[in-house]
């Protein structure tokens, strides 16, 4: 145990500390400790340090402090390099450490260049608490029923603070949009025919007794309930739309049906169907400021920070692991715009390049005009009209040798630098193009796959193991590793995406612009490369180390993975900003510089 003036140790165990001479007190990273400034310290073997030791990792001016391996894990125990072993017994600093503990992982996630989220992820019961709450607090303030207040947030998109504003400004207005009596009348969801009398039902034709009858509100309209619960689940079966937006069954009538009415007249199979619409109507009504994640099997909803659909980073994930753009609902695909997706995927769905196949690879008959593909054998064809050609000039076929051409000089020269050998060539050239993006794209769709397999397969059971090795971690203090592998993946969705640019680059006018795409894509297939291989196979070889080395070298290996991923994640924004921007040309010169 370190002995000094200072009036507190080092308080977590398993863990190092190595204080300067002139430290204040406060080590910044994963632990804390007191210690008087400049005092010697006394190791547990009783040789004296000379207190002048650097405190690893607690550097301003780099994240990891600027050592190397041999400093960071120097333990030799003795004096004159220190690197005592100090351990947290004080139970009073807990809630100091776990403080320091948070300030150090928000300072890391500053160093590293993270991204904060600008969206936020809503599980269904998420949706359910916030429009119950909303629900209330309309019904609260303009003191109306639930029910109604629910019809009041539909028809202003479930904006609760614009429903009060309008309902405040111009209530008479307000109640005339969505069908409810003019003011000073009661607003009421659900009323029952009162009196002795039996009353009429207005779809059936039948009396029944009183109270037994109810309304949508309105005053005149009383229907029985057996009327009301086939009414209903017409609605209902019809879908989502109809039986949110359902009105009063007296044609005349705009009276609004509000839930109370669904609780006390459809039965139960109904009303859970009409709640599950109504739960959607919330996500599907905002007027896109929340959307549902296309992702099948996934129930979760996004919705943007700024409340725009237009934010400047529209991509979004999910914990499911699907990605998908918030404007126009295709999957994730920065760097291009969603213009560029839509004429990609057309290209990719659309018969031009099944054209161009065949007008690159076949020629037409001279006589009938037939398209002919020519596999195997020599130069001499015969087409099924019966007509002999050569396939080199296309003249008629001659005797002899027919793995050489016999037509006339003159004739294969205007057949050569005729339109349609022409055509031809242009076909060819835009297929070899299109080949090359797409099969790029493809192969990236691929490597993305493999990277978020790969990143599940590690959280469900490797980090456990990992954890157990080292021994002084918990599976979810590992989480360098899955932020290792998100970034691998999303590398590969930039790298993938920029293939849709590069195709509609045009070869002449964007040549320069051809050039440097081509760098930067080889650039950072490298870039990746590297991380990926860090993430994976370097980690695996830490599982040979014995473990008096193992604690030491997993120190070393998280630095370096965490310095790399934060390196790469910072090259990739770069890179997607001169996508963004069209490559200019003064991009090539920033991009090398920052490598």
């Amino acid at each position: 145990m370190a002995n000094g003036d200072g009036d507190g140790g080092c308080s977590r165990s398993t863990q190092r500390c190595r204080v300067s001479g002139d430290c204040d007190g406060e080590c910044e990273r994963n632990l804390r400790c007191k210690v008087a400034a400049g005092d010697s310290t006394t190791g547990d073997d009783g040789e004296s340090g000379d207190g002048n030791d650097d405190c690893y990792v607690d550097d301003d001016d780099d994240v990891y402090g600027g050592l190397d391996d041999e400093d960071m894990y120097d333990d030799d125990g003795g004096g004159g390099g220190g690197g005592d072993d100090m351990y947290y017994d004080s139970g009073d600093e807990k809630d100091l450490f776990k403080q320091t503990e948070e300030a150090e992982k928000k300072k890391k996630h500053d160093l590293l260049g993270k991204k904060e989220k600008k969206y936020t992820v809503l599980t269904e019961d998420d949706v359910r608490a916030r429009q119950a709450a909303d629900t209330a607090t309309v019904a609260d303030v303009l003191s109306v029923p639930a029910g109604i207040a629910a019809v009041l947030l539909r028809h202003f998109k479930w904006r609760a603070d614009e429903a009060q504003e309008r309902w405040f400004s111009d209530e008479r207005r307000v109640r005339d949009a969505v069908g409810l009596p003019p003011p000073p009348e009661p607003v009421v969801a659900v009323a029952a025919n009162a009196g002795d009398d039996a009353g009429l039902c207005a779809i059936c034709f039948e009396r029944h007794a009183a109270g037994r009858m109810r309304s949508a509100g309105c005053a005149a309209h009383f229907f029985c309930r057996a009327c009301w619960r086939g009414y209903l689940r017409a609605a209902v079966e019809d879908g989502g739309a109809r039986c949110l937006a359902l009105r009063c069954p007296e044609p005349s009538c705009r009276a609004p049906v509000a839930r109370e009415l669904v609780e006390a007249a459809a039965p139960a199979a109904d009303r859970a169907r009409y709640a599950a619409f109504a739960v959607r109507s919330y996500v599907e009504d905002s007027g896109g400021r929340i959307k549902w994640w296309p992702a099948p099997g996934c129930t979760h909803a996004v919705e943007l920070d700024s409340g725009e659909a237009g934010a400047a980073e529209p991509d979004v994930a999910c914990s499911c692991g699907h990605s998908f753009c918030f404007r126009c609902g295709e999957e994730a695909h920065r760097p291009v715009t969603c213009e560029t997706v839509r004429r990609w995927q057309a290209k990719n769905s659309s018969n031009a390049e099944t054209a161009n196949w065949v007008l690159a690879n076949t020629k037409h008959c001279p006589r009938c005009r037939q398209p002919i593909e020519k596999n195997q054998g020599c130069n001499h064809m015969r087409c099924r009209c019966g007509h002999a050609f050569c396939w080199l000039c296309l003249g008629p076929a001659g005797k002899g040798n027919h793995y050489m051409c016999v037509g006339q000089p003159q004739h294969v020269r205007n057949v050569g630098g005729s339109k349609e050998e022409q055509k031809r060539r242009q076909a060819k050239a835009s297929l070899d193009r299109y080949l090359y993006h797409y099969e790029r794209w493809v192969a990236n769709a691929k490597s993305l796959q493999m990277a978020l397999a790969d990143m599940e397969k590690l959280k469900e059971s490797e980090l456990e193991v990992m954890a157990a090795m080292v021994g002084a971690y918990s599976p979810k203090e590992l989480d360098f590793f899955t932020e290792a592998y998100e970034q691998v993946a999303d590398g590969r969705r930039v790298l993938r995406w920029s293939h849709a640019y590069g195709y509609f680059l045009d070869p002449e006018r964007d040549a320069k612009k051809r050039e440097l795409f081509d760098f930067v894509q080889n650039e950072a297939n490298q870039a990746l490369e590297r991380l990926h291989g860090c993430a994976e196979l370097e980690r695996k070889e830490i599982y040979g180390y014995d473990d008096a080395e193992m604690g030491k070298k997993f120190m070393a290996y998280r630095n370096k993975l965490e310095k790399l991923t934060g390196v790469t994640r910072h090259y990739f924004e770069n890179l997607v900003k001169a996508f963004e921007s069209d490559l200019p040309e003064i991009f090539a010169v920033n991009f090398r510089d920052n490598k």
